[in-house]
């Protein structure tokens, strides 16, 4: 069970889970310092470690939309959050899945910032409201990927699978 620390709306872009003028700055270990810098309150707590691994960003419809910058993705990868959304961009849900980030597609979400969610591969449960919500779960390929870490760790046991079977 996890606690969700912020929550956002419908639509919410590339650029201000990773604004733009951090562009410079592309190495997965640095990025989460910038991870919604235009809010300035839930940045200093994720500059400050405050948040648990797997500490919940819940979203509406259209998460990551915007521009392809991969970085929208490896800033939340770094601290470990997972993202609860409607839904996500088609090309934030590539990048994040190419980074390993957790995701979860619960079109009916409902919960509020401190809610305890219980997290399972077919739905969502609330702790706090006692609601349960349907999960739309990952194709097995792209979710193979994710609990890879990320498709260079994916890569990388294919290798050593087909290593060990010739």
């Amino acid at each position: 069970m996890a606690k969700v620390v912020y929550k956002v709306g419908d639509d919410v872009s590339t650029d201000i889970i990773y604004p733009g003028r951090f562009m410079a700055t592309v190495l997965p270990s640095e990025t989460p310092q910038y991870a919604f810098a235009d809010s300035p309150e839930f940045n200093a707590r994720i500059k400050s470690g405050e948040f648990p691994p797997q500490s919940i960003i819940v979203a509406g419809k259209n998460f990551g939309c915007g521009s392809s910058r991969e970085q929208a993705a490896s800033c939340l990868k770094g601290p470990d959050f997972v993202v609860v959304a409607r839904n996500f961009s088609r090309i934030f849900m590539q990048n994040a899945i190419n980074l390993g980030l957790k995701m979860v597609i619960c079109p009916t979400i409902e919960t509020n910032e401190g809610d305890e969610l219980e997290i399972t591969a077919d739905q969502v449960v609330n702790k706090n409201s006692g609601k349960i919500f349907p999960v739309i779960p990952m194709p097995k390929a792209r979710q193979a990927i994710i609990d890879a870490g990320g498709l260079i760790p994916f890569a990388r046991q294919l290798v050593v699978e087909a290593q060990g079977k010739g």
